[in-house]
């Protein structure tokens, strides 16, 4: 694993298990502003808790448990998708700069806004980042290439013996026996 690996995972991880745990630990907190967001979703994704504080401990367990993931190496791409998902409901809910009133908390819920964005542009990568090994959609084209490969080969190979071999098959009908 390399070193930008190494340290960039933990990283961009920590701000998902701090904020997850903070979440967990305390929901009532978060629920006001979730509710916005929380009761649209429920209506399209029926299988989340009824209760809107139970919704925002959810995200928050997702959200430390991908993130230990991530900063450890495990199933990282997963983990970064899985993050992701929980980024943009909770940038939705709780930074919503356009409907602050008061200039100041504008820009701050704005930058805050913009800093998730960013985040979401991390864990986008980190969830395309293969490690550095191939992924499976390159090996399966290469293996796909290898096979094209080994096919014309061996049919030039038959074409090359059966050739010869027709030419004296040819020539021993001719003689007599």
């Amino acid at each position: 694993m390399s070193l930008l690996r190494l340290t960039g995972r933990p990283l961009l991880a920590s701000m998902f298990v701090a904020g997850g745990l903070s979440a967990v630990r305390s929901p009532e907190e978060l629920t006001p502003a979730a509710e916005r967001v929380v009761g649209p979703l429920k209506e399209r994704v029926p299988a989340l808790p009824e209760r809107t504080e139970h919704v925002v401990r959810l995200n928050g367990g997702v959200q430390v448990a991908a993130g230990l993931m991530l900063a450890t190496g495990r199933l990282p791409r997963l983990s970064a998708l899985a993050l992701a998902a929980t980024l943009v409901p909770t940038s939705l809910a709780g930074h919503r700069f356009w409907e602050a009133e008061d200039p100041g908390d504008r820009v701050q819920q704005r930058i805050h806004f913009l800093k998730n964005l960013s985040m979401l542009g991390g864990l986008l990568i980190a969830a395309d980042d293969t490690g550095g090994a191939p992924s499976l959609l390159w090996r399966g084209r290469h293996r796909a290439r290898d096979l094209q490969r080994e096919a014309a080969r061996m049919r030039r190979s038959v074409r090359a013996t059966a050739a010869p071999a027709a030419a004296l098959g040819g020539i021993r009908a001719k003689l007599p026996v």
